[in-house]
C-alpha cells in the first residue's frame, strides 16, 4: 500500500512541475534518512503518461512557423512533426531566449512514406541536468515503449550543437 501511495504522489506531483504549475522545491516526496527530503527524480514512463494524458496531439500547439510533416534529417527521420506544450509556446513568444522550466517540446519522426517511426520528447526540469539545459529526454516506440529516457547522451551530444538556442533546433527562441 505504501508504494502505491507513494507511486501515486509521485506521479502527482511530477505532473504538476512538468506543466509548470508548482515549483521544484515541492518535489518532494516525504523524508529520508537524516530527515532530508527526496526529491523525486523525472522518469521517460511518467513523461509518456503525462503527455499521453494531455492530449498533446490536439491540445498542445504546434511549433511556431511549422507545418505538419516538416523536412528533417537522421536521427529524427525525412519528416518530423513538433508539438508544444503552454510553457514552452509562452517563452517562445516572448522571445525568452530559453524554454521554461515544464517546458515540453513533442517530436513525432516520421519516414518519407509519413510512417511514424517513434517519438522523441524533450522536458525541461528544473535542477535535472545544469550541463545539458536541465533537458529531460526520451524516444518512444509509436506504441509508448521507451527505447530511451534520461540524460541520453546521443540527443545531449547532437543537441549541444543549439546549447546556445537552449538545445533547440526547431526555431529561434530569441
Amino acid at each position: 500500500m505504501k508504494k502505491i501511495v507513494f507511486a501515486v504522489l509521485a506521479l502527482l506531483s511530477i505532473s504538476a512541475v512538468f506543466e509548470g504549475t508548482v515549483s521544484a522545491g515541492m518535489l518532494s516526496g516525504g523524508r529520508g534518512s537524516g530527515n532530508a527530503p527526496v526529491v523525486l527524480q523525472p522518469t521517460g514512463a511518467v513523461l509518456w503518461e503525462l503527455i499521453k494524458k494531455a492530449d498533446y496531439k490536439n491540445k498542445y500547439k504546434a511549433w511556431p512557423g511549422k507545418m505538419s510533416f516538416c523536412e528533417s534529417k537522421e536521427p529524427h527521420g525525412a519528416l518530423v512533426t513538433t508539438y508544444i506544450n503552454i510553457p514552452a509556446f509562452m517563452s517562445i513568444a516572448g522571445k525568452k531566449g530559453m524554454l521554461a522550466d515544464g517546458s515540453i517540446v513533442v517530436t513525432e519522426n516520421y519516414s518519407s512514406e509519413k510512417k511514424l517511426q517513434n517519438i522523441t520528447v524533450m522536458q525541461k526540469v528544473p535542477a535535472y541536468n545544469p550541463g545539458a539545459g536541465n533537458w529531460l529526454w526520451a524516444k518512444y516506440a509509436p506504441d509508448g515503449k521507451i527505447e530511451a529516457e534520461g540524460k541520453v547522451d546521443a540527443c545531449i551530444k547532437c543537441h549541444s550543437e543549439k546549447k546556445d538556442n537552449d538545445f533547440i533546433f526547431s526555431g529561434p527562441l530569441k
